[in-house]
């Protein structure tokens, strides 16, 4: 059975809106897009170089998938590890309205998100990659469906745009597996979901 492993970019804010440009996703007047691209240094290029040689299929949301649809299909490069992976490896689209989608390999999910995922973990042999899809991934984590997640932070605050956990998200504990930071600041840190968060109370020491 294969894991669901997420990778997502954010800021300090937490905002994951339109990482990769300005025209990437200006929902709710969003003017900050492309707030990644001055860190993307040669550190962060082998972390996601590396992720990308462990795919067995992907899964996205309709958002993510429209933006990765119109750009990396004219990436032809056969020694690009990104391209060649979304490329010819099966995506997953989960939308209610796309019916026709062009992007050769997709399929669209319209059924009951956990029953879809839970039979698309079992039949992917390697990793099923959520790139992006904050929206998607949010409910993933809700139903317990998330193994690993790759979260990317970056060294700049926003103030707008949509976050990655707002309020109203599902309590959720991870156990820390790993991170570095690369050498333009981003911090990589990559997390197993542990299910529900603990608790506990500092109390004073008794005195003799």
């Amino acid at each position: 059975m294969g894991k669901l492993v997420s990778t997502l970019f954010v800021t300090l804010d937490g905002v994951y809106q339109a990482p990769g440009g300005p025209h990437e996703d200006t929902r709710g007047g969003f003017t900050h897009g492309g707030w990644s691209f001055p860190y993307a240094d040669d550190d962060f290029g082998r972390f996601i170089s590396e992720v990308f040689t462990r795919p067995g299929a992907f899964l996205l949301g309709r958002r993510t998938y429209d933006i990765f649809a119109t750009f990396w299909p004219k990436v032809t490069d056969p020694a690009d590890p990104v391209a060649s992976g979304l490329n010819s490896l099966p995506k997953y689209v989960v939308s209610s309205t796309l019916t026709d989608p062009e992007w050769a390999g997709t399929t669209v999910l319209s059924g009951d998100l956990a029953k879809e995922v839970t039979g698309l973990k079992e039949r992917t042999d390697g990793e099923l990659q959520v790139h992006g899809s904050g929206a998607l991934l949010r409910s993933l984590l809700a139903l317990d469906l998330v193994d690993t997640l790759h979260l990317l932070t970056f060294p700049v605050v926003l103030g707008t745009g949509f976050r990655l956990f707002p309020e109203g998200s599902v309590p959720t504990a991870f156990e820390h597996a790993g991170g570095s930071v690369t050498g333009a600041g981003v911090s990589i840190q990559t997390y197993n979901l542990a299910g529900r968060p603990q608790y506990g109370e500092y109390t004073l020491p008794e005195n003799d």
